[in-house]
């Protein structure tokens, strides 16, 4: 038997959950780990921790690591944990998910896990040229229609900002269950002669095993989406490669 809200019921559950969003965001403008940057101070402006991140944010010399559409910040906080010597930032415009893995943080004294909440159109004005030293993107939107390729976090217009933050060499890791956008972005790293370090189509089930014993631990750290994806059976694609 299907179950229907009633108006006021429905109403009332939207209420509640964007007081919710509301109080966390709030909550968040006291995190010492928390950046939620206004419009003007990003639009076509730098931000002031553009090239200051290691001296007036986490006050040491450590490479920088990016993870963008981070949601929950499951990979951010799981990095932050593995590589203590190493600074992590999470970017998602959604401040309810980053909460979460901000909070974790906190719970967990990760000095070197900090949040941006904005949204990736934006990345150029909080990092210079060269400032960063790898890049993650896990489980983004694959904007599936044709006439949203350009919102692909591999499209073109994002991998030009992506050259410009990240130092030579620098790595770009990618995480996602959607096959279609999985092998755009493999055509993408082709048609420019990006450099594909590797890649799979089947992380979990041909290749995870191969890897050393670090990598492994870094891999199966999941995101709340790719547990869900898993569950109803879909196959994990990685790849890695460097512009």
């Amino acid at each position: 038997m299907q179950y229907y809200l009633s108006k006021d019921a429905y109403l009332s559950q939207l209420m509640n959950g964007q007081g919710k969003k509301i109080k966390r965001w709030k909550e968040m403008e006291n995190f010492p780990n928390v950046l939620q940057a206004k419009f003007e101070e990003v639009f076509n402006t730098n931000h002031e921790y553009k090239n200051n991140w290691k001296t007036l944010v986490f006050k040491n010399s450590n490479p920088i690591v990016l993870e963008l559409g981070c949601g929950r910040g499951e990979y951010t906080v799981g990095l932050a944990k593995h590589f203590p010597e190493k600074n992590f930032i999470g970017i998602d415009i959604k401040g309810a998910r980053i909460w979460k893995g901000a909070s974790q943080a906190i719970a967990s004294n990760l000095n070197n896990a900090f949040f941006i909440r904005t949204r990736i159109d934006f990345i150029n004005s909080f990092f210079a040229e060269n400032e960063v030293d790898e890049l993650w993107i896990t489980f983004p939107d694959p904007q599936p229609q044709e006439t949203r390729e350009r919102k692909r976090l591999t499209a073109p217009m994002f991998m030009e900002r992506y050259k410009k933050l990240l130092k030579p060499k620098g790595i770009v890791h990618l995480k996602t269950d959607n096959e279609g956008f999985f092998r755009y972005t493999l055509d993408e790293i082709e048609r420019n002669n990006y450099h594909l370090i590797e890649h799979t189509f089947d992380l979990y089930g041909e290749r995870i095993e191969s890897l050393d014993t670090k990598t492994q631990e870094i891999l199966s750290i999941k995101t709340y989406y790719e547990n869900l994806f898993s569950a109803r059976g879909h196959k994990i694609h990685y790849l890695k490669f460097r512009f």
